[in-house]
This record gives structure tokens, C-alpha cells and sequence, in this order.
């Protein structure tokens, strides 16, 4: 089997977080930074964008986020999402993805043809990012999930880390060492999902 296989194999959601992370912080930002600018994008658009983000500053992406769903969702039923937020800032780090819409008018400008198709291109390459760091920390043993909180929290998340307004937030993704073990992961049936003709 591939390495690239297993690699993507050990690439799973953790929930249960934790900050036994023996990788220096450095070398965790240089890592993340070379998946996203190794990930492929359409017409080597680059739109991809990051904010890397540690400690304190984690935690208050999940603080944030907590404040504007705390307005959305009843307080007799807030117990479990608080908890969750909790578990997201209990890790070491938070990663939150953005596609830089400026690149993307840029693109739609230059190549008219294509103009409509360039925002379905550019959720293409915010995947594949996304899916290139998930990877790379599942590889150093470094626990992760894929979460989508926009855009309930755009806003307070790019005043409070001085984010430019052409980049639109598309996912967060909280990091730690992994404190739980997986559940089996199940697929559906092959019939069900590719076709394959010609062989």
C-alpha cells in the first residue's frame, strides 16, 4: 500500500484534544504552511489562505464562537455546545481556512469563460488545503477535526484577528494530541459509489 494511502488512513476527526504535542510549535506552523501551499488549486489560483493560530489565541477563536451561538441557541439547551467549544480550545492550536475572494474576482476577470465556475473552483482548492494539513498533522501523530461555524462567526473572528476583507472564512480546524481512540470507520458499498469501465 501507498504512503499516501496510509497516511490519509490515519487521518481521522478527533474530538477528544489535548496539548501532549511533543512537535515544537514552529515546526507545527512550518508544516501546516507547506501542505497548503503544496495543495492544488485551479488555474494555480493560490486562493488559499491561513491564520495559524496557538494557546491563547486558539482559545479564543472557541471562546468567540461560543459567544455568537450562545445568542442563536437557547440556554436550557446550550450545555452540549459548550462542551464542545471546550474541547476544540482544549487542544494546541486552531487553524482557520479562508479563500481570498480578491483572487478569485481576479480570476473571473482575466478569464470570462470561466467566470461563473471560478467560486465552485475555488471550494475545490479550499478542500484540498484543508485535507493537505489534516493529513500532515495525522501524520505526526497530531489529532484533528474539521469544523464549520460561518458564518455565524465571520465576523467576530476577523476583528479579533485583523483578517482582510477579501478573505472569506470556510472552516476551522482545532488541533491537539489525540486523547481518545478512534471508532471503526465504516464505507459504503462500492457498487453504491464508483463506476469503472474499460478494464
Amino acid at each position: 500500500m501507498s504512503n499516501v494511502i496510509e497516511h490519509l488512513r490515519t487521518r481521522r476527526t478527533q474530538y477528544a484534544l489535548g496539548r501532549n504535542v511533543a512537535l515544537p510549535k514552529d515546526e507545527i506552523e512550518a508544516l501546516i504552511k507547506e501542505a497548503i501551499r503544496l495543495a492544488p488549486s485551479s488555474f494555480n489560483s493560490q486562493s488559499s489562505r491561513a491564520v495559524i493560530l496557538f494557546g491563547a489565541e486558539s482559545e479564543k477563536v472557541w471562546s468567540l464562537i461560543g459567544a455568537e451561538l450562545r445568542k442563536i441557541v437557547p440556554a436550557d439547551q446550550f450545555a452540549p455546545t459548550e462542551a464542545k467549544m471546550k474541547s476544540f480550545a482544549a487542544g494546541i492550536g486552531t487553524v482557520l481556512f479562508y479563500e481570498d475572494q480578491a483572487t478569485i474576482k481576479g480570476l473571473q476577470e482575466n478569464f470570462p469563460l470561466y467566470a461563473d465556475a471560478f467560486p465552485g473552483f475555488s471550494m475545490h482548492s479550499a478542500g484540498m488545503a484543508q485535507l493537505a494539513v489534516w493529513t500532515a498533522l495525522a501524520e505526526k501523530g497530531i489529532g484533528a477535526s474539521l469544523q464549520h461555524y460561518s458564518p455565524i462567526a465571520d465576523a467576530a473572528l476577523a476583528d479579533a484577528f485583523d483578517i482582510p476583507a477579501s478573505w472569506k472564512l470556510q472552516a476551522q480546524m482545532p488541533f491537539g494530541s489525540n486523547e481518545a481512540g478512534f471508532q471503526d470507520k465504516t464505507f459504503m458499498a462500492d457498487e453504491e459509489r464508483f463506476i469503472t469501465r474499460g478494464k
